[in-house]
């Protein structure tokens, strides 16, 4: 081999359970830039590396015989520090391998195309960059103030606005001042949900211009993603649109990012690396210099407790804009106790009434339903017996458009059975209320009405089953926008971002599931949702006098409706906060969870309790210290909520500390301990592991 040959680590997809390393080691006829795009071999594929750094001097640790070439360099800029440093912090935080969070974040079409298909790709992309902004309408008053302040200070900030408030408007300006101060600048504008990103891509690329605007989600095709990513990385496109998989976009000129809905759940990735979006945009904003905007009108606990003042050690720059554009008024919140109801009573008697008055004047209302399908049970009368899912701790969900019973969790799909699988009764009957039978419902106690213009009443059902093909979201949102349906029904997905104009009735029909769960995030999940819900009504300020958000509940006086009715999130907040510094929850402690999966509970739990023992009875063995141990604690193994999924045993041990450090060399001991519990002969049933740092259920 010659001399002057050189030896190139490289990061590649391997999980950090695996225990093959942080990079492989390959050999180059030449140096080659930290952050290369190369295609190394691997076992007997070829699969894409990131290039991490290059040196003459062969390592200590490798034998000559063994080094392997790099097969193709991609013809593509090498990736830059910063993006590289966001990929190592996201690696060692969230405890995973750093050419595993490399991969992820790079577009699938880079993993498969060969040299020659790429090149043939990249020859179609165009080096234009077309960035034309138009005139932004008058800011309000609290706009002004919101842009005055992000001009004049580095944040991050958390923009705390009601819904209509017109936060979007301040993103929008915001990114504009960016670009036009630096003809390079780039923005990154992350949204929680795809069915939020058309349209909004339509007022970006309207107020920027089409060519400088690129979207990055999963409902794209390999080849949009891999054009996407390619424009961000060569400074191309200016703003990139996108959900959270897109904090990872390489972009060399970053200057801005934008998290919209900070708030929702939807920002933690549950799968593979379990990194939080939102989180990330705070350390990459740090690293990048560039500007952060957290934005929600029912801001997460956690952005809302480092939003305090200064001098009580706030960490976010809070932006306040209460007022809704054009001056319109935020909607009367109606609770209705359901206990003064008839008994199966889904929509109580005023809420019809209101419904009507609605439908006669020509305006539109949602009805608010977080559970899809037409029951979530059937069950036998005469001998109990329920539709459980054979695979899961679960039920299987009634689907009666096409007389199915589906599992949402493994997927487990079946025809609904003639009669009782146990006793042959004929008679099983659905137990529960989902958004197809509440379709069913108002469509009988309605569905004879007319509209103003003599057309027969429109209701309509936007949920999961609904759009799950390509096109129907949008011609849904578009039959919405344009006044043809009057009343939508739909789960949580009508209850964001939606800008519809006719809309003067809310109504949330079944909320108190959310009130006593065992999840501790629940009640702010709940208080989130509804608010976001109230925020559809009364959009135009015209309309905004007669705006109502309808609650139907067995728990009329419950703090979250209490607060809810006055609109007054600080309230609830501060209720919230107190609550969990009183019983040591988040923010006030840091927490992961160690899972362990198996096909049953016993073996699962076996591996958690040994490492449990391991590091309370020898935690030296692992390099902890008594003081770190003093700081964590390691509760007992215990199976999740979610207990059985596809027949695989699911079993979680929650480790929490009030010093993030220390819970951190907690789980770097782990990375260690669990390797050699694994090798260990009465754990070879254990499927598989894996860590949850701040993880959002329990």
């Amino acid at each position: 081999m010659s001399a002057d040959i050189h030896w190139v680590d490289v990061a590649v997809q391997t999980p950090a359970h695996s225990e093959v390393g942080t990079w492989l080691t390959y050999t180059h006829p030449f140096a080659l830039p930290a952050g290369t795009l190369v295609r190394v071999p691997l076992g007997s594929r070829e699969v894409l590396g990131v290039v991490w750094q290059s040196h003459v001097d062969k390592p200590d640790t490798l034998e000559l015989i063994k080094a392997r070439a790099i097969a193709h360099v991609v013809n593509l800029p090498p990736l830059h520090a910063e993006w590289m440093a966001l990929v190592t912090f996201a690696a060692r935080y969230y405890q995973r391998s750093v050419g595993e969070v490399a991969a992820q974040a790079l577009p699938p079409s880079l993993h498969k195309l060969s040299p020659e298909q790429m090149q043939r790709r990249l020859s179609k992309l165009s080096s234009d960059v077309a960035l034309h902004i138009q005139t932004a309408p008058q800011a309000s008053t609290e706009q002004a103030q919101a842009l005055d302040t992000l001009d004049q200070q580095q944040g991050p900030f958390l923009l705390f606005g009601n819904t209509g408030s017109g936060k979007t408007e301040v993103y929008l300006q915001a990114i504009a001042r960016i670009l036009q101060r630096d003809d390079r600048a780039q923005a990154l504008l992350l949204v929680p949900e795809i069915n939020l990103t058309p349209q909004l891509l339509e007022r970006v690329q309207t107020r920027f211009g089409t060519q400088a605007v690129v979207s990055m989600h999963s409902g794209l095709t390999p080849a949009q993603r891999l054009k996407s990513w390619v424009l961000a990385h060569q400074g191309v496109a200016r703003i990139v649109l996108g959900t959270r998989m897109a904090i990872f976009a390489s972009l060399p000129h970053l200057r801005v990012i934008v998290v919209d809905e900070e708030h929702d759940p939807s920002y933690k990735q549950q799968e593979g690396a379990r990194y939080s979006a939102r989180d990330l945009a705070i350390y990459r904003g740090k690293a990048q210099q560039a500007k952060v905007i957290l934005g929600s009108a029912t801001p997460s606990l956690e952005s809302w407790y480092h939003s305090r003042a200064e001098v009580e050690g706030g960490r976010y720059v809070r932006l306040h804009m209460p007022s809704r554009v054009g001056m319109g008024r935020m909607p009367t919140i109606r609770r209705v106790d359901m206990n003064h109801q008839p008994r199966n009573t889904r929509i109580s008697a005023p809420l019809m009434q209101a419904l009507q008055e609605r439908l006669a004047r020509g305006e539109q209302s949602l009805l608010l339903l977080n559970r899809r399908g037409y029951a979530p049970v059937l069950q036998c009368a005469d001998c109990g017996w329920k539709s459980d899912c054979p695979q899961c701790s679960a039920f299987r969900v009634f689907h009666k458009n096409d007389r199915s019973l589906r599992c949402h969790h493994c997927g487990l799909t079946q025809r609904v059975p003639p009669a009782c699988p146990q006793c042959g009764n004929p008679d099983i009957l659905p137990v529960g209320l989902g958004t197809e039978q509440l379709q069913e419902h108002v469509a009988e106690l309605m569905g004879h009405l007319k509209r103003p213009d003599g057309r027969p009443v429109h209701i309509a059902r936007m949920d999961a089953d609904t759009t799950q093909h390509a096109g129907q979201l949008q011609a849904q949102l578009a039959q919405m926008h344009a006044g043809d349906v009057d009343i939508l029904i739909g789960t949580q997905m009508i209850a964001k971002g939606h800008d519809f104009r006719r809309v003067t009735l809310v109504a949330a029909l079944n909320p108190d599931n959310g009130l006593f769960s065992s999840d501790f995030r629940a009640p702010e999940r709940l208080f989130a949702l509804l608010m976001q819900a109230a925020g559809r009504a009364g959009r135009q300020a015209d309309q905004s006098q007669q705006a109502e958000m309808w609650v139907q509940t067995h728990h009329p006086d419950h703090a979250v409706f209490r607060h809810l009715k006055a609109h007054d999130y600080p309230a609830f907040a501060q209720d919230e906060l107190l609550a969990r510094e009183q019983a040591g929850l988040p923010p006030f402690v840091h927490q992961a969870l160690l899972r362990a999966d198996a096909r049953t509970q016993e073996v699962a739990q076996a591996l958690l309790r040994a490492a449990q023992h391991q590091l309370q009875q020898h935690p030296t063995d692992w390099g902890l210290t008594a003081q770190v141990m003093d700081a964590v604690n390691l509760y007992p193994p215990v199976p999740m909520s979610m207990q059985r999924v596809a027949n695989v045993e699911r079993s979680q041990m929650l480790i929490e500390s009030p010093s993030r450090a220390h819970l951190h060399q907690t789980l770097f001991a782990l990375q260690q301990l669990m390797h050699q519990l694994r090798k260990q002969p009465q754990h070879k049933g254990v499927l598989r592991w894996l860590v949850d740092v701040d993880p959002q259920a329990i």
